[in-house]
């Protein structure tokens, strides 16, 4: 009998047998070869990366850390790069793995909060970025812009939502990006904007108004591409989280004052903003569920190391004997399994039909993922008492990202709506349907000679 894949120590080995044969030979070898650099490499440099950012103001903006750039070396040497990019999707830059096989590496890189992305080249806001000059760039956008990210030499943001608007609801923002001869005129006010601390950051993708007086109101909006040290660019603020402010990427507020780029700049074409960022945010939500599982899974494992310490024993018990800890461990089990399936249903979906025919699986991961991952990571906290929201463990750090992406991308209220509101358009194939089986129902009563119930 074979050993068993390296991954069943991470997740369920009932949850691998049920996709392994789904897995081709790179992908199995290559997630072998993760859990590997997870274990022995990555998990064990998340403190020192902490202890490296300086705690000073002025120099946390600035600092690349060393620990994490001879993490990206060694992943580099050893394949493990840009493992989000699906060759069947972009095949001139991507890995031979599917969004299936990738979605259960995201979960093992979830493990190590933010540097488990990053050590590999899977880290947001990079991923979206790349996938959207991948697919919608020009030779020349592709050569100056996307190289440079695929490597690993520059970083990127994403300039979506904004200041003083309802940006839940995109169509609302109101940046304003108009052509001027050969030269592209932005003005606009943004903020979270992830990536836009980092001292690599090289490009801004701008979303913006072009058209505002179009009809199609999904047709007014452009991206375009803007240099993170162009004229006009200004860093106003890092914004925090939960009093945490995730340098050096951070999520900046942004003023976009006359910003000129050139006409070439533009992406995919005027008026094309919505469908690239409908492209461009499918397949990251499911990354960042997948990485939400890992976070849970991280946390679980955390509160089950704690409650079984022979030296936090309380009244004479282990904290596992007291209340409802048990069920707490067994709650979180069970919701991290059913939460996994539902993403690796999400990820097989938009292998088989692409993100624009996964929809609903990707709204419905989309809320119901972070939300689990929450009380997965708060029940962990509760067995650590005080220690548990301290800088001593990484519960608390991971509590404050996991609530943010409640909102990140979409807050769940939105992709409520939108699944509620699929869900009813089924109320007329449901009452013909029920019509139809009422009818033959009479006819069976009639047969037998009985009398119809009310």
């Amino acid at each position: 009998m074979s050993a068993p894949h390296p991954i069943v120590e991470w997740t369920s080995s009932s949850s691998w047998a049920m996709i392994e044969d789904k897995f081709s030979p790179y992908a199995k070898e290559t997630l072998a070869k993760l859990v590997h650099f997870m274990r022995d490499d990555v998990l064990p440099s998340v403190r020192v990366a902490h202890a490296q950012l300086p705690d000073d103001e002025e120099t946390r903006w600035k600092t690349v850390l060393p620990v994490l750039e001879e993490l990206k070396a060694k992943a580099k040497k050893l394949g493990l790069w840009n493992l989000f990019l699906s060759k069947a999707h972009y095949p001139k830059y991507g890995v031979p793995l599917s969004n299936l096989e990738y979605a259960v590496m995201a979960e093992v890189l979830g493990r190590a909060g933010h540097l488990g992305p990053e050590s590999v080249n899977c880290s947001a806001p990079d991923t979206g970025n790349m996938e959207v000059l991948a697919r919608y760039g020009s030779p020349e956008q592709q050569e100056k812009w996307l190289v440079p990210l695929l490597n690993g030499e520059t970083r990127s943001a994403f300039a979506m939502t904004e200041r003083f608007v309802s940006s839940s609801d995109a169509t609302n923002i109101r940046t304003s990006i108009r052509q001027e001869g050969n030269e592209i005129v932005i003005n606009g006010h943004k903020w979270w904007i992830s990536g836009a601390g980092d001292p690599r950051c090289a490009l801004h993708l701008v979303l913006g108004k072009s058209d505002p007086n179009n009809s199609d109101r999904y047709a007014q909006q452009s991206i375009v591409i803007v240099p993170a040290n162009a004229p006009g660019v200004k860093v106003v603020r890092p914004m925090r989280v939960f009093g945490y402010d995730d340098a050096p990427e951070g999520h900046c507020e942004i003023i976009y004052d006359n910003v000129r780029v050139p006409l070439s700049n533009l992406v995919l074409g005027w008026g094309k903003g919505f469908e690239i960022i409908q492209g461009r945010l499918g397949p990251g939500r499911i990354h960042h569920c997948m990485r939400s599982i890992g976070a849970a899974q991280s946390a679980l494992d955390l509160l089950i190391q704690r409650v079984t310490d022979p030296s936090r024993k309380t009244f004479g018990k282990y904290l596992y004997q007291h209340g409802t800890v048990i069920a707490d461990i067994a709650k979180s089990r069970a919701e991290i399994e059913g939460a996994r399936l539902l993403v690796l249903s999400a990820a097989l979906q938009i292998d088989k039909f692409q993100a624009k025919g996964a929809l609903k699986e990707i709204g419905i991961a989309k809320f119901v993922v972070p939300s689990m991952a929450l009380q997965v990571v708060d029940r962990a906290i509760q067995s650590f008492g005080a220690e548990g929201v301290s800088q001593d463990q990484e519960l608390a750090q991971s509590w404050a990202g996991l609530r943010t992406l409640r909102l990140a991308d979409g807050p769940d209220a939105v992709h409520i709506q939108q699944i509620g509101q699929r869900e009813l358009k089924r109320a007329p194939s449901l009452a013909q349907r029920t019509a139809e089986i009422k009818k033959k129902e009479k006819q069976l009563f009639e047969k037998y000679g009985l009398k119809p119930l009310l």
